[in-house]
């Protein structure tokens, strides 16, 4: 059953790329490692993976640590460094959006704690919940670079 909900999830995301669509959002630590081996993920090697491509640390990714998983991001996936940006309305009713790449598998979109904070406005109460629903949409890859995530993170400090 489960199986067959990732699977109409991810014909959703193939059909509808622009189209946002509702997902759970979680962190994991391990994406805030920036000696985190490109390796150890299911992004790692094959021709769509991210070593394949150069990188070698999470950290060499030009978004880190906008990083983090995804349903259907299988080892040589198409989906391994895709760009995606996550919007979420807080509980004070403000707008955030961030953008990561794909980097692994999860069951949910499982971010870094940096970009869970980022998407949450910093929300001590969404943090200690572990998790929230925001809108998802691929994107195009350059909306992934640190030219991209310098600027969205500048912006975020004036605040």
């Amino acid at each position: 059953m489960k199986f067959t909900h990732i699977v109409a999830l991810l014909s959703a995301f193939a059909t509808a790329l622009a189209a946002s669509v509702p997902v759970k959002v979680t962190y994991d630590g391990t994406y805030s490692n920036p000696d985190g081996s490109l390796n150890n993920v299911a992004c790692s090697n094959g021709a769509n993976g991210l070593v394949t491509q150069g990188y070698t640390t999470f950290s060499s990714l030009p978004s880190f640590p906008f990083i983090g998983g995804i349903p259907g991001a299988t080892w040589n996936s198409p989906l391994c460094g895709t760009c995606w940006q996550l919007n979420y309305t807080t509980p004070t009713g403000n707008n955030t959006s961030v953008y990561i790449t794909v980097v692994d598998l999860s069951a949910t979109f499982n971010v870094s704690p940096e970009t869970f904070n980022a998407l949450t406005n910093n929300d001590l109460t969404t943090f200690n919940s572990g998790s929230f629903t925001a809108s998802a949409a691929q994107v195009d890859a350059a909306n992934c670079t640190s030219e991209v995530r310098s600027s969205y993170v500048s912006a975020r400090l004036e605040l």
